[in-house]
């Protein structure tokens, strides 16, 4: 990339983070819905796993709001801020061997310190610091359900990643035998709808930026007269 493009990019993304700071709006969602038949003929030759999953999605929150051939996106279903279901599976053996396939993400805020501990307890809860969410990825709702409660039980401090990783087996079991597992059917904490932030902080100084803003400028002046003198 030349030096024009790079200071141009500079400028531009500058103005983005600016307008997207004071007016939100960084994730465009889609209200419309995707035709039934769309969706059949797409997840048709998906593997049994990802079918099952995108066909429970369906039935309890409806057709999704975009697909592809790869995944099924719906925005705003239950207390979710996205779900998506993928046709391509991921193996995961904890805490016993299944495929992940659906992935539900919820506005949430980590402090870093805390990032490691809730990969050690499951590398299938994914935080986006920048973006201001956490996403767990698994075979069923109800196990992203599950992990997401016991993550902010280790934000919270009430868990280390060995005793989280305990709970989960503990609960997941009583599921699984038809047991009461609250912790599996319902978030047991207050989930944000409006987007929140972590955009870190500034370490290029004030004058460094409005260097860069002048060379901008510059470059710009120096081609619009080239242009005029041909």
């Amino acid at each position: 990339m030349e030096q024009e493009e790079k200071l141009k990019t500079t400028a531009t993304t500058m103005g983005s983070n600016l307008k997207v700071q004071t007016f939100g709006g960084a994730e465009k969602t889609t209200d419309t819905v995707v035709a039934m038949n769309t969706v059949e003929h797409i997840i048709n030759n998906w593997n049994a796993m990802s079918k099952k999953a995108a066909n429970l999605t369906i039935e309890q929150y409806g057709a999704p709001n975009e697909a592809t051939e790869s995944r099924l996106i719906w925005y705003n279903n239950g207390p979710w801020k996205r779900t998506i279901v993928y046709r391509d599976e991921i193996p995961h053996d904890f805490p016993q061997p299944h495929t992940d396939v659906i992935e539900n993400y919820i506005n949430y805020m980590v402090p870093p310190e805390k990032f490691s501990e809730i990969a050690e307890f499951d590398g299938s809860v994914i935080v986006e610091r920048t973006r201001g969410e956490v996403s767990s990825r698994c075979d069923m709702e109800a196990a992203n359900i599950l992990a997401l409660n016991i993550m902010n039980e280790i934000v919270t401090g009430k868990l280390n990643a060995e005793q989280a990783r305990d709970k989960y087996c503990e609960i997941f079991s009583a599921f699984t035998m038809n047991r009461p597992a609250p912790y599996a059917e319902k978030l047991q904490f207050d989930v944000s709808t409006n987007e929140n932030y972590d955009t870190d902080v500034v370490m290029i100084t004030d004058e460094m930026v409005e260097q860069a803003k002048e060379k901008v400028n510059d470059v710009v002046n120096n081609r619009n007269n080239k242009d005029k003198l041909h």
